[in-house]
């Protein structure tokens, strides 16, 4: 069961899709060709329908140029260690920038 957060998120990304389908001028029917889906389909899209599988936006986004823009969606965390020897590096030039000071 989707929260009612949720629900309004895949409504919002809807009319995204929507609003970038206009932008390029693809009619509806067009670019559901193009995408795989029947018209009922990408209305649903447009209008944030849960039951629409993944695979159908992922080709929506890749016709609409969009489909790199997913890397930020859930990016990969740096590992402890990562995080651990940045933040050495940090200590170490501010320990080195106070004795500098004095």
């Amino acid at each position: 069961m989707l929260t009612d957060n949720e629900i309004l998120k895949l409504k919002e990304l809807g009319q995204r899709l929507k609003q970038a389908r206009l932008e390029c001028n693809d009619p509806q029917k067009e670019f559901a060709v193009r995408i795989g889906v029947s018209i009922p389909t990408l209305y649903k899209m447009e209008k944030g329908d849960p039951s629409v599988t993944m695979g159908y936006w992922l080709k929506a986004l890749s016709i609409l140029e969009k489909l790199d823009e997913l890397d930020n969606l859930i990016a990969p965390s740096k590992s402890l260690f990562e995080r651990y020897e940045k933040l050495k590096k940090k200590k170490t030039v501010s320990g080195q920038v106070e004795n500098e000071k004095t």
